[in-house]
């Protein structure tokens, strides 16, 4: 029988190469995201139900995770791909850019979390987190992503934690810089890559597609002693010192 799941944030870069790998694998996916137009356009390529949502609405996430669960017939995982991208020192970051950064990324986090442990608590399943490799390593103007996704991390292991009874695995996977709209203000400008990939020490940034690889091996029902684990798909940008 195949699997099902439901992947948040799935009309981003990594978000979409993970529902195309989730279907080509023979296994169903309900796709959710804020912006509706993308997102019916990835639901009839995909062939699955789609909902619009706010992913830091907790209420929102709940209501679409019950939903996605009668529309499939149960979920196996779910997976949390939406977030940011955001680079400025602390002092030169508003009270609004903090609380948006937060939200996005780490209320986000923690709604997905919450709904998982009602969803999958008797069944048991896994959950896939996003954090960074700016929260694995200092890096100079990241204070505010750092923090999110630090808070991910931290998230992710105690909830591990808590529902290891149920069965109900977390895991996170930190990527580094990764080549998405997101991201090509930095990927495209000469400057910008060129200092960033100096600090990939396999000199190349990310596809979604690396990254969508280690999730779905995550969610991948084999796997079923990984849990509360924190993985770098980095290039080696968080452990690796080239100098």
């Amino acid at each position: 029988m195949s699997a099902a799941y439901l992947v948040f944030g799935a009309t981003g870069g990594i978000g979409s190469a993970l529902c195309r790998r989730i279907v080509n694998s023979g296994n169903r996916v309900a796709v959710a995201a804020r912006s509706e137009e993308p997102l019916a356009v990835l639901a009839e390529e995909l062939g699955g139900p789609m909902f619009s949502v706010d992913a830091t609405d907790a209420a929102a996430v709940a209501a679409v995770t019950a939903d996605a669960t009668s529309q499939l017939g149960r979920l196996d995982g779910i997976v949390n791909c939406v977030g940011s991208v955001f680079l400025k020192p602390a002092h030169l970051t508003s009270p609004d850019e903090w609380d948006t950064t937060i939200a996005t990324n780490l209320t986000s986090a923690f709604a997905v979390v919450r709904a998982a442990g009602n969803a999958l608590r008797d069944s048991g399943g896994s959950v896939v987190l996003l954090a960074s490799a700016a929260a694995r390593t200092g890096l100079a103007n990241h204070e505010a992503i750092a923090a999110a996704k630090g808070g991910v991390m931290g998230l992710a292991l105690s909830a591990a934690a808590t529902y290891s009874k149920a069965n109900i695995r977390f895991n996170v996977v930190a990527p580094g810089l990764v080549k998405t709209s997101a991201t090509a203000r930095i990927t495209e400008s000469p400057a910008g890559s060129k200092a960033s990939l100096g600090m990939h020490p396999l000199g190349r940034f990310g596809e979604p597609e690396d990254i969508a690889a280690a999730i779905e091996w995550l969610l991948d029902p084999t796997q079923t002693w990984i849990t509360g684990q924190v993985i770098g798909v980095d290039g080696g940008l968080a452990d690796l010192k080239l100098h």
